[in-house]
């Protein structure tokens, strides 16, 4: 999963032979920005990922009840779930509740907030039929069977920060990928950037939770 100087690097290396590749569609809400959640599509576009053989797309889909820039995000990602169905492409969404405090965003991951986003997240666009979910563990992971039962669309866990504590991250992925929806882990700076600095042993860790 990966922009697109990123992916078109390592397509020409010859890494992604065998790979499942996923490109990062919406990068337009800029971290500290004004605009920072009228998060517009400046990424991949469904016919780039057709036209490079890739797998699926990813978007985030952040939503502040206070700032109107949420709503041209959630219209065009709505419009984004359309196209890539029309391809015949999953997509994955990244949905989060957020606010801001003291004027930085701060995603929400209580269970009802990450309830409500999930329901809101399943229910775009005119078909849910390619929609996978990435979705965060909540604050208390054992919100996680109820918060899941929201929709029965397949989803993967995101790391998010784990900080100093990746053996407790380990343990909240685990007890969550036993929940009937919940097929993996897509998982990006604890694994990329370990405490330890160990990568091949963060990885071998996650592959074991499968």
């Amino acid at each position: 999963l990966a922009s697109a100087d990123v992916l078109d690097d390592l397509l020409l290396l010859g890494a992604l032979e065998d790979k499942v590749v996923m490109g990062s569609m919406n990068r337009g809400g800029l971290a500290g920005a004004a605009f920072e959640l009228d998060d517009r599509f400046t990424g991949h576009r469904p016919e780039d990922l057709v036209r490079h053989g890739f797998d699926a797309g990813k978007l985030l889909l952040r939503i502040d009840h206070d700032d109107p820039g949420s709503l041209d995000t959630l219209h065009a990602a709505a419009r984004t779930v359309d196209a890539m169905a029309a391809h015949r492409l999953p997509v994955f969404v990244e949905p989060f509740l957020c606010r801001r405090v003291d004027g930085r965003l701060r995603n929400d991951l209580g269970a009802a907030a990450v309830t409500t986003s999930i329901a809101i997240a399943s229910g775009l666009a005119g078909t849910s039929a390619y929609t996978w979910l990435k979705v965060p563990v909540t604050e208390d992971p054992d919100d996680m069977a109820q918060v899941m039962e929201t929709s029965t669309l397949p989803a993967v866990l995101l790391g998010g920060e784990v900080g100093d504590d990746l053996d407790g991250a380990y343990g909240k992925w685990r007890e969550a990928l036993r929940l009937p929806t919940v097929r993996g882990l897509v998982v990006g700076r604890s694994l990329l950037y370990p405490v330890d600095g160990d990568v091949a042993g963060a990885v071998d860790t996650a592959v074991s939770l499968l």
